[in-house]
């Protein structure tokens, strides 16, 4: 019986490890923090639960088909809200836009705004829609080897057709003028993605999954998701070992015949590396064996890292919902300031979720439960006193927005960053949500997911395909499976 490592217990890691123990397989997760779940881990302080990393529960599909694989669906984990409105944008101190659950009702607010753009709205979502459908049904299962994967005629065609080779930019402003509009299309793409001029059009399927599919909470937060998958590893066998640090891998005759973690060898027959790229390759494995250096990760472009508040308040607040988006700036602007300028924005776009709107268990009775963030170029230096500076912005414009100043209210403060990020998952220059969405990092142009030069070394996650975000996350961990599950037969 085949024993397989896999170094991280996020998202991807999970996903591979209860596929792979679902084979047979002898499989233990190694996390080198005291919990489970990666970037979606959770805090528990004074009453209060907060969701650490993912917040937006999109393209409720991905989840499902996974939990079908073992006889479950969602139902059976936690209860899944559809929240109405799904989120604000807010452009004032009293001007924002309530994105409504109801598609109809959607395409009245865009008809409000600019005269025509019902139907442009249309239109646009009938093909987002099909580059979702496509998309995300067999083609973002490929693992990305090489473009005879995009061979057949029908997939070539279908590469035409959801506007693999176009600009995300220039396909939003052919259906619409108003930049409120423009501002409300093109968010995803600035929080997970990159320029929306580098982007291409096909990601206009982001805006099918958020604004026709849908934005869900489950109750109890997006711990209760990591659950779900650790449940359903568990369930299949998966053994996990947490407070791991795996220092190195021992190589014999090119493939890897032990793992180094906390001073112990432990002998393997393969590994899913789910934990950063750049460090896997970088510290555990000899130079001869790496497949990248330095040069080519300098040379990527990396969606954002970011800034973000956990804040316990002790009342409740005015003016907010679920999610809150703050456009009340210039998205161009701060866009340079994370992909091309790199540095500290000088006016920034951030996002606030309460989920207390939502969900009681949160936060104590009377309590409101905030996580505010603000996206970021990597590599920045994030001393404290620049955490604070940047705390004081957007708690100006919250409060302003809210009529109140929400700061004596505050019972509970930490914020995460750059060097979080670094410390707590060896991110590459902290890195929050992997390589940027562009057409030259899209498909065949990411990292290997398979190691060309060590026999039994395979890799998931954020820097991997699909990409950023966590449905993409859950299709690596299934890639990475297969992908091994082909090697080892």
């Amino acid at each position: 019986m085949s024993s397989i490592s896999i170094i991280g217990s996020g998202f991807s890691g999970l996903t591979a490890s209860a596929l792979l123990a679902a084979e047979g397989k002898t499989v233990t997760v190694y996390e080198k923090n005291d919990t489970i779940g990666g970037r979606a881990r959770t805090i528990q302080a004074q009453g209060f639960l907060f969701d650490m990393g993912p917040s937006w529960y999109w393209m409720p599909d991905v989840f499902e088909r996974y939990y079908n694989l073992f006889g479950h669906t969602a139902a059976d984990f936690y209860e899944l809200k559809k929240l109405d409105p799904g989120f604000r944008v807010i452009f004032g101190e009293d001007d924002h836009l309530d994105v409504p659950e109801d598609f109809d009702q959607l395409c009245s607010l865009f008809e409000s705004i600019e005269k025509g753009s019902a139907s442009s709205l249309k239109k646009f979502m009938a093909q987002a829609e099909y580059k979702y459908k496509v998309g995300m049904s067999d083609m973002v299962y490929f693992p990305g080897h090489s473009i005879k994967e995009f061979m057949s005629f029908s997939l070539l065609k279908d590469a035409i057709n959801i506007q693999l080779f176009s600009s995300f930019k220039n396909h939003v402003r052919s259906y619409f003028k108003n930049p409120k509009l423009i501002a409300l299309i093109e968010f995803p793409v600035l929080f997970l993605g990159a320029m929306p001029k580098d982007t291409p059009a096909l990601y206009s399927l982001m805006n099918y999954t958020g604004l026709k599919q849908g934005t869900f909470y489950p109750m109890g937060g997006f711990g209760k998701v990591v659950d779900a998958f650790k449940k359903i590893a568990i369930d299949s066998g998966v053994t996990f070992k947490t407070s791991e640090n795996i220092e190195r891998f021992e190589l014999q005759n090119g493939s890897i015949s032990h793992i180094r973690s906390n001073g112990v060898n432990i002998e393997t027959d393969a590994v899913i590396a789910s934990a950063d790229y750049y460090h896997v390759e970088k510290n555990l494995l000899p130079k001869e064996f790496r497949m990248y250096d330095d040069t080519y990760w300098d040379k990527k472009t990396f969606a954002p890292s970011c800034l973000i508040y956990y804040l316990g308040l002790n009342n409740k607040v005015n003016k907010l919902i679920h999610h809150n988006l703050f456009f009340d700036e210039n998205i161009e602007e701060h866009a340079e300031e994370i992909y091309k300028n790199k540095k500290w924005p000088a006016k920034p776009l951030f996002y606030v979720c309460c989920p207390s709107k939502t969900d009681p268990s949160v936060a104590p009775e009377g309590s409101e439960n905030l996580f505010l963030l603000m996206p970021i170029a990597t590599g920045l230096d994030d001393a404290e006193e620049t955490r604070e500076h940047y705390y004081n912005i957007m708690m100006d414009r919250l409060c302003k927005y809210v009529g109140e100043d929400i700061r004596a209210n505050i019972i509970y403060k930490k914020s995460y960053s750059v060097s979080n990020f670094i410390n707590d998952y060896n991110a590459y220059k902290g890195n929050a949500y992997g390589l940027a969405n562009t057409l030259r990092q899209t498909a065949i142009f990411k990292p290997k997911m398979k190691s060309k030069k060590v026999n039994n070394l395979f890799f998931a996650g954020q820097l991997t395909v699909p990409g950023p975000g966590v449905p993409p996350s859950i299709i690596s961990g299934q890639i990475a499976a297969t992908e091994l599950m082909k090697h080892l037969k």
